[in-house]
């Protein structure tokens, strides 16, 4: 049986698909020239922006709302940046010059206070006789600065029933804690807190007279164990005018002492000796 003879090589339609796409090519040329020929001067600049930013040619930076004027790419935090003329200078103001300082200075302290507060937490763990007492202990930073909460807890009180001195235990808490405040330039109020109580108080001692009379208790136990006397700030008593929660204004934690690291500049150099 013969065998049949090929028709030709590749089929016959080589030539239409190298044709299509030239032509397919030529238009994409075409689009692009009509493209080019309306540019968006806006967005020309913010390519050539970014272009020189990669680079490292860019040299200035001048701000216009979202997009900077020298066409860098908008970035989230210049959203709320003002227009600048393009030769207006770029020296900050001495307002923006104290703004960033005082915001220097808060991240510093925020920062301080933290590693103080571990220093505080790691100090009573390491005294196995507090790990439970310890416990008792609340750390929180605020607007005045850094709290030392020591509370009440139901069966286990900082301090004897009505009694201005606290118990042996609470006492070494606080002999432990002098030893790291001692060391830190700040100064220094202490807080005494009673929760509400549905007995009525005696007419000549109460709420008041307690948590003033505690507080300065633990004033002068700080003292005794080395912290400066010029570094007490405030030593006051708020009975139960500022529970720590005030939806259960009876509850034991409510009854407190605040030791408080003052966030302000201490009023002399730490180990001035006057």
């Amino acid at each position: 049986m013969a065998r049949r003879k090929d028709a030709g090589h590749g089929g016959g339609h080589g030539w239409f698909v190298t044709f299509a796409d030239l032509m397919g090519l030529l238009v994409s040329f075409f689009v692009m020239l009509v493209a080019f020929s309306t540019q968006d001067q806006q967005k020309l600049q913010i390519v050539a922006g970014s272009m020189r930013e990669a680079f490292g040619t860019q040299t200035a930076t001048r701000y216009s709302g979202i997009v900077e004027i020298d066409g860098l790419p908008s970035r989230p935090k210049l959203k709320n940046t003002t227009s600048r003329p393009e030769d207006a200078s770029d020296t900050p103001s001495r307002d923006e010059k104290d703004n960033k300082h005082k915001q220097s200075t808060s991240t510093e302290r925020d920062r301080s206070f933290a590693l103080a507060a571990a220093s505080l937490r790691q100090a009573l763990q390491n005294l196995p006789e507090l790990a439970e007492v310890s416990k008792q202990v609340l750390f929180e930073q605020t607007k005045d600065g850094l709290n030392i909460e020591i509370i009440d807890q139901d069966g286990r009180s900082m301090f004897p029933e009505g009694a201005k001195e606290p118990h042996e235990r609470t006492r070494r808490l606080i002999a432990k804690l002098a030893e790291q405040l001692k060391a830190l330039p700040n100064r220094i109020s202490v807080t005494g807190h009673t929760s509400a109580t549905k007995v009525p108080p005696r007419s000549t001692y109460g709420a008041w007279e307690l948590s003033a009379d505690r507080a300065n208790s633990v004033r002068r136990i700080l003292e005794q164990e080395g912290v400066s006397s010029g570094s007490m700030s405030m030593v006051a008593g708020r009975a139960d005018t500022q529970p720590l929660f005030p939806d259960d204004p009876y509850i034991a934690a409510n009854r407190r002492i605040t030791i408080t690291l003052m966030r302000e500049e201490p009023p002399l150099p730490p180990g001035f000796q006057p």
